[in-house]
């Protein structure tokens, strides 16, 4: 993706939960990129305190936000309001970034539907493949290296996000048909860490386990693993592994190893031309993003080798971004260029609303 010099978006913000802020660091991080008119809070005392807090304009006028003109709204509120809000701002005839999912009934579904039919547009902000080593690992299959990819294991993201994780390593569009069979279980966990504290006292409590196997009609095979703790514990690591006909990826995900002065990710086996086998890895780049509000100590991708040959560098540069920042501002420059007509939308509804079917197996 490039991003264009002199080309700006502005945007306003529906919610003002931990995910919104997010976006608010987007704007701030890159200002010739995006404009953030305003943060829509509930209450007169949020805005306030958001607006003294990050010196951003927030407001709770409806109103106003409208008047602005955004070139697209971001709908970041609680997961059961996304949807009606998202169709909401579309009634008003404004371009909708969702936060996932985008909807969790067939009711919610028939109605966006409907919009989209009458002209409204929506994408949806499904950033799991946007994340650097994953881009990356989709570029080295797209090269060709292991053949055709045939079976993965993902054991990376929860549910909806999850299901897109597997949908791209394996190049299933949203037309492909599947069968699932899927159970969830409960294990004794010693719990080390959340969203915000760590814990030392070896406290114990039971976690849950999904596990489903997808079998698409194309012949194509994914195994879905994930743990509850996954996101933030110290004892339970990400896995990924993707199988084609000439070689695999493998690798334990966030997990880099440093190694005579470089690091090294994911793992990658293929035969070259004349069928010899090789074994490479992924050599990553990176550096602590240092903060002293939430989310502290976060890595930012420099860039990503493989076999010689970058296949990741962030589109937007060096600007102090995460991982996930950098691919959900990615998301929003693809939006933005959807919405003025310079581009295809980066993630559409059908493709949500499958990824959500596909994360709620049980």
């Amino acid at each position: 993706m490039g991003v264009t010099n002199g080309k700006k978006f502005k945007f306003i913000i529906i919610g003002s939960g931990w995910r919104a802020l997010h976006y608010v660091r987007i704007a701030k991080a890159l200002p010739q990129n995006f404009e953030l008119c305003a943060l829509l809070c509930r209450t007169e005392e949020k805005a306030e305190r958001y607006s003294k807090q990050y010196s951003i304009h927030a407001t709770t006028s409806i109103e106003e936000c409208v008047s602005m003109k955004p070139d697209f709204v971001v709908v970041s509120v609680n997961k059961p309001s996304i949807a009606s809000v998202s169709i909401e701002w579309m009634e008003r005839g404004f371009p909708v970034l969702c936060e996932t999912p985008v909807a969790q009934t067939e009711e919610e579904a028939d109605k966006i539907r409907s919009l989209l039919e009458s002209g409204c547009k929506l994408t949806v902000a499904e950033q799991y493949t946007r994340y650097p080593l994953n881009r990356a690992l989709l570029k080295v299959i797209e090269k060709g290296f292991i053949g055709e990819p045939e079976y993965a294991v993902v054991s990376i993201a929860h549910e909806y996000h999850g299901a897109s994780l597997i949908r791209a390593f394996l190049g299933i569009g949203p037309d492909v048909g599947y069968e699932v069979r899927g159970k969830e279980f409960a294990f004794a966990t010693t719990e080390t860490k959340n969203r915000y504290e760590t814990f030392t006292d070896g406290r114990i409590a039971m976690k849950k386990r999904a596990l489903a196997l997808f079998t698409f009609e194309n012949g194509k095979v994914a195994v879905y693993d994930f743990d509850s703790e996954q996101y933030h514990s110290t004892i339970r690591g990400n896995m990924l592994k993707v199988q084609g006909q000439r070689g695999e990826i493998q690798g334990r995900r966030g997990e880099v190893q440093e190694l005579r002065g470089e690091i090294q990710g994911d793992t990658v086996r293929y035969l070259d031309e004349t069928n010899e086998p090789h074994l490479e890895h992924l050599e990553v780049e990176s550096r602590v993003v240092h903060r002293e509000s939430d989310n502290p100590n976060m890595r930012e991708i420099v860039r990503i080798m493989f076999n010689g040959e970058l296949v990741y560098e962030p589109p937007f540069g060096l600007c102090g971004l995460s991982e996930d920042e950098t691919a959900m501002a990615t998301l929003m420059w693809q939006t933005g260029e959807y919405v003025i007509g310079e581009g295809e939308n980066p993630y559409g509804f059908e493709e949500a609303y499958l990824d959500v079917k596909m994360g709620n197996f049980e």
